[in-house]
């Protein structure tokens, strides 16, 4: 769209800024984009949740186009929860009203002096009280917004994000979230209660017909995609996945300190899999030009739940196999808790596994608890804890900020029990079944992260072939067996995995089969990009991530995450990926070197 927007909630008004070609070349959109204007507009130490610092909101460089696959956006800003870099992934709908509203970005600064939300309505601007919606939960706030402003489309946050969680997170469509790097908070400090979207401007794309063409051909094959993993997102969602990872030991289960074997069997999880999830789907839900529909809307009687969004493999393993629990009836509940409130669920499961562990060795008790008994299985407690976190009340108001932050406010040795990365809770991918994700759990710049390029997970689907995923993307022979074609190999996943999120892809087409994403990019820009600029776009992307977070002073290099949580020697891996990325192993610092090739000479000051 060549624009972004600014809105200053300090002075109540709006800015306009228009941006040259050869920054969208450079950095594509999303968190990319955003990664190049916060690492100039931020100063250094800035406080997360202070009036000066910035939150974004950036879709993809493809997102709102009708090539397939790419309706994500991405929140941005430095995060309250680790003090690194900061994004979170979303689908859903407002990434691409954010284009039809003429922009490639929306950036809030300064701080309301009382609740707000925002409006951008058919080109007209406006701040207004939110007084009405502060206080409701995300659903209610979006339905109530909805009858003042119909067919928009809303982002916003609920009493997580109000009460300023740390592990809170930003919601459309009543239960996407994207949720993780606590960037509701930051929200909920700038006293935004919503963002409301209706655009009419369109994409003014470079050839539309080349566009329609591969997604026409790309959208049938999935729909004639017969069993295989197309299928199972189509039909089951990522609950798919809740007893085959079992099986194969990539679902942590019982606070990542046991296993399937002795603590949660098969038989244990078979009420919890994704066919018995799936009883309770009303209708498909699927994110803009998404021909898979791999999301869900359920109805539950038994839990009270009329209308919510289908909980994903990560919540159910966070809310399952995490606690031990097989009780789908309470992972409903918590999955509709979270959605509502805001709350990422990867942490809270986390989090409520540490106060369970923290209570069966003695260092919390039921005093501290007032009366709940946080035993392993115990599905009512797990309810009323996560109410408790998210209203800040009794301990809850100890546990709503993350493991790390409790562990520290609870002391008695119980830090131990707290599986986190730099404060955010690991994500529920064992790096003892994919090997290179301690690497990335422990070193990328945003710690802690299933989706940040994990070489080991990602090759699981047709990137393991040559031109299985894209054409002219090879990985180099024999990455499988030796440790420098692997440490190759890896650099190319991040490179690619970084582009693909700044261009809105998401994600799940990796899994799938060939996807036609040069001619996509192509079709909305007009340029001929090579397989080699896609991966460099990549890594110029990961290296500003990287200074951005070692600017802050993070010592990323020498950060551990727990034993229990532990596979391969993941920081002999992390200093071969340095090597290949042209990085210092010993500080995690891109060389000079290698910031003027990626034409990051700006950087250089700040780590040099």
């Amino acid at each position: 769209m060549g624009k972004i927007l600014w809105i200053n909630l300090s002075n109540d008004t709006f800015e306009e800024q228009e941006l040259p070609e050869n920054l969208y070349r450079e950095y594509f959109g999303g968190y990319g984009l955003s990664a190049k204007i916060f690492y100039e507009k931020m100063k250094p130490k800035t406080d997360p949740l202070s009036p000066e610092a910035l939150l974004g909101f950036f879709p993809g460089l493809l997102t709102g186009s009708a090539a397939s696959l790419t309706g994500r956006f991405m929140v941005t800003g430095k995060s309250p929860l680790t003090g690194t870099w900061g994004d979170a992934n979303c689908g859903g709908y407002f990434g691409p009203e954010i284009k039809k509203c003429g922009y490639d970005g929306i950036i809030l600064q300064g701080q309301a002096s009382t609740p707000k939300y925002i409006t951008i309505i058919d080109g007209k601007m406006t701040i207004e009280d939110a007084s009405e919606v502060w206080g409701l939960d995300a659903v209610e706030a979006e339905e109530k917004l909805l009858e003042k402003y119909p067919q928009s489309r809303i982002a916003s946050i609920g009493q997580a994000g109000e009460n300023i969680s740390l592990i809170s997170g930003i919601i459309t469509d009543k239960g996407r979230i994207a949720a993780r790097s606590g960037l509701g908070a930051v929200m909920g400090s700038k006293k935004v209660k919503a963002i409301v979207l209706k655009g009419n401007q369109k994409m003014d794309v470079a050839d539309n017909s080349l566009i329609l063409e591969h997604a026409k051909e790309y959208n049938k094959s999935v729909k004639e995609a017969g069993a295989g993993a197309i299928f199972l997102w189509k039909t089951l969602g990522t609950p798919w996945q809740n007893d085959v990872n079992t099986k194969l030991g990539d679902t942590p289960i019982k606070n990542w300190g046991g296993n399937s074997d002795d603590h949660f069997p098969l038989e244990d999880v078979e009420p919890i899999t994704g066919p018995e999830i799936n009883k309770y789907k009303e209708s498909e839900y699927g994110c803009f030009a998404c021909p898979v529909r791999c999301g869900g809307i359920v109805k539950v009687p038994e839990a009270d739940i009329k209308e919510s969004h289908l909980p994903e493999y990560e919540t159910c393993g966070a809310f399952g196999h995490m606690l031990l629990n097989n009780d789908l009836m309470s992972i409903f509940k918590l999955n509709d808790l979270c959605n509502r409130a805001g709350m990422d669920t990867i942490s809270a499961g986390g989090t409520i596994a540490f106060a369970v562990e923290c209570f069966e060795n003695g260092i919390i008790g039921l005093e501290e608890t007032e009366g709940l008994m946080l035993k392993w299985g115990n599905a009512d407690a797990y309810i009323e804890l996560l109410k408790n976190m998210i209203n800040r009340e009794g301990i809850g108001d100890i546990l709503a900020d993350g493991s790390r932050k409790a562990s520290e406010r609870i002391g008695k040795g119980s830090e131990k029990y707290a599986i986190h990365s730099l404060g955010q809770e690991l994500a529920m991918h064992s790096p003892k079944y994919y090997d290179s994700m301690g690497t990335t759990y422990a070193f990328d710049p945003t710690p802690g992260r299933h989706t940040a390029a994990g070489l080991d997970m990602f090759l699981s689907g047709p990137l393991s072939k040559s031109n299985g995923y894209i054409e002219g993307f090879a990985l180099p022979k024999r990455y499988k067996r030796k440790p420098e074609p692997r440490a190759e190999a890896f650099k190319m996943v991040v490179g690619l995995a970084q582009s693909l999120s700044s261009l809105g892809v998401c994600q799940f087409t990796l899994y799938f089969q060939k996807y036609p994403l040069m001619e996509f990019i192509k079709g909305v820009t007009g340029w001929d990009i090579s397989v080699d600029e896609l991966i460099k776009t990549g890594l110029r992307i990961q290296a500003l991530r990287q200074a951005f977070t070692l600017r802050e002073e993070i010592d990323l290099v020498d950060n551990e995450i727990p034993k229990r949580a532990v596979g391969i020697n993941y920081k002999q891996e992390y200093e071969r990926l340095c090597k290949k990325l042209s990085w210092n192993p010993s500080n995690g610092y891109p060389l000079k070197d290698t910031l003027k090739n990626l034409n990051l000479d700006f950087v250089i000051k700040d780590l040099y």
